[in-house]
């Protein structure tokens, strides 16, 4: 921090287990990801090269490495896994993240239809040798799953191998765990979060609505993802209530009591 203020909470510190902030990079120049990292490097744990963007991004494994250099995790979009898996070329794609450098994978299935048992051996299998990140969830419009399915889903990946579950949401933030209008299910939301540490658990939140709903129901390191790169450092103060959307989060009830009863003029 440039300066000390009072009642700022505590933010855990990179490398980290949670409190995490995933960018997706949907093909960013390598300038663009320099400048990325020269002003908010620090606040970005995980870089998605989204869907299939690493099949034609230019200097692709200096744009990795660029990444793994500031501490980030980085991995290929799980579309691109699931194009691999529907071709038959599951065994190409292990020795594409070997090839790449990758420590990092993502298995999902929002675009294909596979069996938990098979998604799972999946995960087991990329597990021995990568930190794996399981998507839940589909990415088409009005497939609806139980709360009950989800739970027991992100339950049986976590325990394959999975080191975090991510909530589907798209780039859009419109299918998933929300709602076509963008508002997320809170009923669902609060289903799993009685049966999954959220620590476990990255929620897709592009839109900044759902980023503040985010924080204002598990605090200020709930894992985020989806963010796009201008938006890491909005993000942060919304994380750290210094922003309108979540300043009183953090203020002692008292003082915010107060503050809340001074009309706008001051008078």
């Amino acid at each position: 921090m440039n300066y000390s203020l009072t009642h700022i909470p505590t933010r855990t510190e990179k490398v980290r287990d949670d409190g995490v902030t995933m960018v997706m990079d949907k093909g960013m120049s390598m300038r663009q990801a320099e400048d990325m990292i020269g002003s908010c490097g620090h606040l970005v744990d995980i870089v998605k090269l989204g869907f299939g963007t690493s099949f034609i991004t230019p200097k692709l494994k200096e744009k990795i490495k660029l990444y793994q250099k500031a501490d980030m995790k980085v991995y290929l979009g799980g579309t691109l896994f699931e194009a691999f898996v529907a071709r038959g070329m599951f065994k190409d794609y292990r020795k594409l993240l070997g090839k790449l450098g990758l420590d990092t994978a993502e298995v999902s299935d929002g675009s294909i239809t596979m069996s938990t048992k098979e998604k799972c051996g999946f995960i087991s299998t990329l597990a021995k040798d990568f930190t794996v990140l399981s998507e839940v969830g589909s990415k088409e419009t009005g497939i609806l799953i139980s709360p009950a399915k989800w739970v027991r889903m992100m339950r049986t990946e976590l325990d394959a191998g999975s080191w975090k579950v991510i909530a589907e949401a798209r780039e859009s933030g419109t299918v998933g765990i929300y709602r076509p209008s963008g508002h997320a299910h809170t009923a669902l939301v609060n289903r799993i979060l009685a049966k999954i540490p959220a620590k476990d658990i990255l929620w897709e939140a592009p839109q900044k609505s759902q980023q503040v709903w985010f924080i204002k129901q598990i605090g200020a390191n709930v894992n985020l993802g989806n963010i796009a790169a201008e938006e890491v450092i909005p993000l942060e103060t919304l994380r750290l209530g210094l922003r309108g959307d979540t300043f009183f989060q953090y203020l002692p009830e008292e003082l915010a009591e107060k503050l809340r009863q001074v009309p706008a003029n001051g008078k």
